[in-house]
């Protein structure tokens, strides 16, 4: 049996993001912002997993970055900021609420000219990509029931050595559930049993937030 990951309590998990690179005034206050909307606050990512997503940008030293599920920004931003020279992230939502919070917090993080929003289904604005392999970087946090058509439109225009991140995979734990009568649960269940079977990737399963998988495109 295989060691297994360590259970984060609240103090553990202060611990983490206090040995994690400080989020800057910016990151800070749309954190605050985006709290103040009360329960949907809960989908923005975490301090260490938008700290994962620049250091993971910036190690495949990705120009072409594609987000589906943007929300207020926080993602976007961390995002941004790992891109190289001349890189350009877009952004697939379809909300105008949140991700106008969103392009504020761009503007004063100077990141507004690296960042195209589309506000449109992401399925279609993914279709609509060049077919070609040549995306960097891919971050899925959006609606889950839609996790593999946003997957499947994003491998083949995949670059090799291209990563895309997925984040939620571990769904609060009811991905364990051998029967679960939540759709999202049980499409998310086929979702991490599809990829993982995907020959077109290497995949790593992170116990970082609510589950976070790297795929690798070979």
């Amino acid at each position: 049996m295989t060691r297994g990951s360590i259970n984060l309590d609240g103090a553990l998990q202060d611990y983490v993001v206090d040995h994690t690179t400080a989020l800057d005034e910016v990151q800070r206050a749309l954190i605050a912002r985006t709290t103040e909307l009360g329960s949907p606050s809960g989908m923005q990512i975490g301090a260490e997993q938008a700290q994962l997503l620049t250091l993971l940008v910036r190690l495949t030293n990705a120009k072409h970055a594609v987000e589906v599920g943007t929300f207020t920004g926080f993602s976007a931003i961390a995002i941004a900021r790992g891109l190289a020279p001349g890189g350009k992230l877009l952004c697939c939502d379809v909300s105008e609420e949140w991700t106008s919070i969103g392009r504020a917090a761009w503007q004063q993080a100077g990141l507004a000219d690296r960042i195209e929003l589309r506000l449109a289904p992401a399925a279609e604005t993914l279709a609509a990509l060049p077919e070609q392999e040549y995306i960097d970087f891919a971050f899925i946090d959006a609606d889950k029931p839609s996790y593999w058509t946003y997957y499947s439109e994003l491998v083949p225009r995949m670059r090799a050595g291209g990563v895309i991140a997925v984040d939620n995979v571990l769904w609060s734990g009811r991905v364990v559930q051998d029967e679960p009568e939540e759709e999202s649960t049980r499409l998310l269940k086929e979702f991490n049993d599809k990829v993982v079977r995907d020959e077109r990737v290497d995949v790593v399963m992170l116990p970082v937030g609510d589950g976070v998988s790297l795929m690798y495109k070979r």
